[in-house]
């Protein structure tokens, strides 16, 4: 299903995933939209020649006015904190953007939709986990898991019962340039870089560019099965050896002090009780902690299978990163 010259509207354009995956539409030849909110920065925007249109994803006449015309949809637009003042702000967002999006697509007749969920909506009782194994909303950690939990959960049932045309994928964890925010994980490569993270802990990610995110996108728009899953990562690391690799490019020392949770905990406390006089986000958090006791590893199989996706070395992503930190000044 090609996006040649269809008009197609990209929510959270602005962001991270988002501007990637406005760029590799703009690189097949699509008209695209893109939705940002009022309030939201436009750096990853100002080289965009497409049209902009601002609202919030949690109107639905908002989203109906910009799905005038649109024939596919990305709906990439997400609240991604992991700690807030007010949690359940999170879920409220995640969900309630969601259900909106969805409604005015249903009622506009967009033809194509594709869902921008999370790894985080997946169990990690056996790892490398897949698409197979569904968390469920109790037992996700922290706020953010149990919003994207609740937010995929609606979108399955919606193509299920409604005849929704959706594609769901999970991104694992992106890295590479235009992290503008940055996110939690450009967070940890900003402060690695800086010298800032002197020890770690024993746990791991799933690493991907941002761009084959993007390209991933783009794939299960052409290929994907409606109402299917499909995970968009890159290779499993664990922590000390990115935070090294880290090092070696910014020609730092790299960290060697493996730290127990436990002492950790109270810091974290902390922390968050600062935060919340303050209203900056805490670094360090007890979501954070609770999510690191597990090593977050998936495997996008079926996504290579089915769609086609492939994903280039992770350190080409921490390298784009860096070099994007780097220019801007973050580091």
């Amino acid at each position: 299903m090609s996006v040649a010259g269809q008009l197609v509207l990209v929510t959270g354009a602005a962001g991270f995933v988002g501007s990637a995956v406005v760029r590799a539409l703009q690189a097949r030849g699509a008209r695209v939209r893109a939705l940002t909110r009022p309030t939201s920065p436009r750096r990853n925007l100002m080289d965009f020649t497409g049209e902009v249109v601002e609202g919030d994803i949690r109107d639905q006449a908002d989203m109906a006015r910009a799905l005038t015309g649109v024939s596919r949809l990305f709906h990439v637009a997400a609240d991604y904190r992991l700690w807030a003042r007010d949690p359940e702000e999170i879920v409220r967002n995640n969900l309630r953007g969601t259900n909106a999006v969805m409604r005015a697509a249903l009622a506009a007749g967009v033809e194509r939709i594709v869902y921008t969920s999370s790894v985080a909506t997946l169990s990690l009782a056996q790892v490398p986990a897949d698409e197979t194994a569904p968390l469920t909303e109790s037992d996700a950690v922290g706020a953010y898991k149990r919003s994207k939990v609740t937010a995929e959960r609606l979108v399955e049932r919606m193509a299920a019962d409604e005849g929704l045309p959706a594609v769901i994928v999970n991104p694992s964890t992106p890295i590479g340039p235009r992290d503008v925010r940055p996110t939690p994980t450009g967070r940890i490569i900003v402060e690695a870089a800086t010298g800032r993270i002197p020890a770690f802990v024993d746990t791991g990610l799933n690493l991907v560019h941002v761009d084959d995110v993007a390209e991933g996108h783009c794939l299960a728009l052409e290929r994907g099965r409606i109402g299917e899953r499909y995970i968009l990562g890159g290779q499993d690391v664990l922590l000390r050896e990115m935070l090294a690799v880290i090092a070696g490019l910014t020609g730092r020392r790299p960290p060697t002090l493996d730290l127990p949770r436990a002492p950790l905990y109270p810091l974290a406390f902390a922390a968050e009780a600062l935060a919340r006089l303050t209203g900056k986000a805490p670094f360090l958090t007890i979501d954070g902690l609770k999510m690191s006791r597990h090593h977050m590893f998936f495997t996008s199989a079926k996504a290579g299978r089915e769609l086609g996706y492939r994903a280039r070395p992770w350190a080409e992503g921490l390298s784009d990163a860096l070099a994007w930190f780097g220019r801007e000044g973050y580091v």
